[in-house]
């Protein structure tokens, strides 16, 4: 182990250790499903909608939420996490991960209603479009 790697740093450069980094981000991921918008449906009803069409995603940013706050992080940022699954999901299908960032305020939300415990994880903004 070189003098600048902490023991838990040396297993995740070297994969050895309880999981390796390929193994804490693989995923879960279905093919995403685009509904179709009516011109006047607001952002909530656009999110609800797309939400509907790919219930996969929900689950797949709660376990990328659930990852980052065991490794000790007590501050979530949903753009961040958001990223991390467009990331993973054009790597690993080769398409682009086709999700409005409208809805990353309201991903954030639904995860918290689903976990209050995490309320204090995530700094929500007054939502300005309904």
């Amino acid at each position: 182990m070189s003098t600048t790697q902490t023991p838990a740093t040396e297993a995740h450069v070297t994969g050895e250790g309880d999981a390796s980094v390929a193994g804490q981000l693989a995923l879960d991921l279905s093919p995403l499903v685009q509904p179709t918008y009516e011109p006047t449906m607001s952002i909530a009803e656009r999110w609800e909608s797309w939400k509907a069409a790919n219930p996969w995603v929900m689950s797949t940013l709660e376990r990328l939420v659930q990852q980052w706050l065991d490794a000790g992080h007590h501050r979530v940022g949903m753009k961040a996490i958001w990223e991390v699954l467009r990331f993973q999901y054009g790597t690993t299908t080769g398409d682009r991960f086709k999700a409005n960032n409208d809805f990353t305020s309201r991903a954030a939300r639904d995860l918290i209603t689903l976990h209050p415990e995490w309320a204090d994880a995530f700094e929500l903004r007054e939502l300005r479009a309904a």
